[in-house]
C-alpha cells in the first residue's frame, strides 16, 4: 500500500507543467486500492488509527469524535499512543488549543447544592457590579472591624433582663408563687444580681412574724425560734439541705468524686446533723438577745442576716468560680455574674445595712455595715475551701454559704 501511496504522489507531481496547463482532477486511488482500504478500516475498527486516504473525512473530526466515544480503556490507551506517535511524526495534524479564559479569584465561596448534592461542590459568588475591588496595599491597617448588625436574638440578650432576673429569684430561692420564664445564663446572672431582693423579702416576713410573736406576748426565745423558722419554710430548707450536705461531704475526707457523690445521697450523716444543729442554735440564740434588748434590733437583725445570707449568693456566682458539677443549680448560675456587678451589688447591700441601723445611732450604722462585711468574708473563706477541695461549687454549697453568712451576721449584730 505505500508503494501505491508513493506511485499516487509521483503522478500528481511527475508533470507540474503539464498541470498548470491542463488543470486536472486530482490523483484518485484505483478501484481495487480502495476495496482494500475498506477492508483493512473493517480490520482495524478498535483502534484509533485514521487512513486519511481511504476515509476521505477529516481528521480532526474524526479524532474527536473518537475521544468522545465510550469504550475499553485499554483500547482508548492504545489509541492515544499512537495518536501521539503520528502527531510527533507529522502525519496527523495537531490540533488546535482551545483558549481558556483566565478564572478570576473570588475568595467569596459558598456550596451549591445543585450541582452535586453529595460533594457540593463550591462556586464562587458573584459580586455587584457597583462594588469597588479589594486592594489590600492601601488597606488601613488599623482599621476598626464591622460591628455585626443586631439581630432579635442579640438584642434580647444583650442587656441584663431584669424582670426574668427577678422571677428566677424569687422561683428558685423561695416559695413565693413565682414562674421562671427563663432558665438560661442570662437569667441565672440577672438572678443572682437580683438575690439579695429575695432575700429582703424573706427577711421583712421573718421580722414581721417576730414582731407579731412578741405583741400577742411572746417571749423573746419564742419570737427567735419563729424569726428563724420563716427562712426555713420560705426557701423549702434549702439552704439548710445544702449546709448539712456540704457538711457531710467535705468532713468525710475523701476525694473529691467521693465527697460529691456522698453529697447527693438523700440521708444526712453525723457532720451534717451536728452542722444543723449548731448553725441553728446559734441563730436563735443571737435573735433572742437581739429581741430581749429592743423589738426593733430583733427586726433590724432578722432582715440584714436574710439580706446578706442571698448577697453571699451573688459574690459565689461570681466569673472564674467553677462548677463542681455539670447539672444542677450550682452549674446553671457558677460563673454568670461578672465581678463589678458583684460589687456593686455588695456596696448597696451595706450601704442598706447601715441605713437601717441608724435607728440606734452612729454604732448602728457601723454594726450594720460591720455586720455585712464580715458576713461575706466567712461565706467567701467557705467558697474557697470548697473549690479547692472539690473542685467548685454546688446547689448544696450555695445552700452552705447563705446559712453561713445569715449566722455570721446574726452574732455580729449581737456582740459588744
Amino acid at each position: 500500500m505505500q508503494d501505491q501511496r508513493e506511485l499516487v504522489e509521483h503522478q500528481a507531481h511527475a508533470h507540474p507543467e503539464e498541470d498548470r496547463a491542463h488543470p486536472r482532477a486530482e490523483a484518485i486511488p484505483p478501484a481495487r486500492h480502495r476495496a482494500e482500504a475498506a477492508d483493512d478500516r473493517q480490520d482495524d475498527a478498535g483502534d484509533d488509527v485514521v487512513d486519511v486516504y481511504a476515509a476521505g473525512l477529516d481528521v480532526a473530526e474524526r479524532a474527536l469524535a473518537r475521544a468522545d466515544e465510550p469504550g475499553d480503556d485499554a483500547r482508548d490507551h492504545e489509541g492515544e499512543h499512537e495518536r501521539g506517535e503520528r502527531q510527533q511524526q507529522g502525519q496527523l495534524p495537531r490540533l488546535v488549543d482551545v483558549p481558556v479564559p483566565p478564572v478570576t479569584h473570588d475568595p467569596i465561596l459558598r456550596p451549591d447544592p445543585a450541582r452535586c448534592p453529595l460533594c457540593r461542590t463550591l462556586r464562587p459568588v458573584s459580586k455587584p457590579e457597583n462594588e469597588p475591588a479589594y486592594d489590600s496595599e492601601n488597606e488601613p491597617e488599623n482599621q476598626p472591624a464591622p460591628e455585626p448588625s443586631e439581630t432579635p436574638e442579640t438584642a434580647q440578650t444583650s442587656g441584663t433582663p431584669w424582670p426574668d432576673g427577678l422571677r428566677f429569684a424569687f422561683g428558685t430561692l423561695t416559695v413565693f408563687p413565682v414562674a421562671v420564664s427563663r432558665w438560661d445564663r442570662e437569667a441565672a446572672r440577672a438572678g443572682m444580681l437580683c438575690a439579695p431582693v429575695a432575700g429582703l423579702a424573706v427577711g421583712l416576713c421573718a421580722a414581721v412574724t417576730g414582731g407579731l410573736f412578741l405583741l400577742l406576748g411572746a417571749g423573746p426565745l419564742l419570737a427567735a425560734v419563729a424569726t428563724a423558722a420563716v427562712p426555713a419554710v420560705l426557701t423549702r430548707g434549702l439552704h439548710l439541705d445544702g449546709l448539712a450536705d456540704t457538711a457531710d461531704g467535705l468532713g468525710s475526707g475523701k476525694p473529691a468524686a467521693d465527697a460529691l457523690r456522698i453529697m447527693t445521697q438523700s440521708d444526712i450523716g453525723p457532720f451534717g446533723v451536728i452542722a444543723l444543729l449548731f448553725v441553728l442554735l446559734a441563730q436563735v440564740a443571737a435573735l433572742s438577745q437581739a429581741y430581749g434588748a429592743s423589738w426593733t434590733g430583733g427586726m433590724f437583725a432578722a432582715v440584714v442576716s436574710a439580706t446578706v445570707a442571698r448577697l453571699a449568693l451573688t459574690l459565689g456566682a461570681r466569673v472564674a468560680t467553677p462548677a463542681a458539677r455539670p447539672e444542677g443549680l450550682g452549674a446553671a448560675v457558677a460563673g454568670t455574674v461578672p465581678l463589678r456587678g458583684a460589687l456593686l451589688v455588695g456596696a448597696v447591700v451595706t450601704a442598706i445595712g447601715a441605713l437601717l441601723g441608724a435607728y440606734d445611732g452612729m454604732y448602728g450604722v457601723v454594726r450594720g455595715a460591720l455586720a455585712v462585711l464580715v458576713a461575706c468574708a466567712a461565706a467567701e473563706l467557705l467558697l474557697r475551701h470548697c473549690v479547692r477541695r472539690l473542685g467548685g461549687v454546688t446547689g448544696d454549697v450555695f445552700g452552705a454559704l447563705a446559712e453561713t453568712a445569715a449566722t455570721t451576721a446574726l452574732v455580729v449584730l449581737v456582740l459588744g
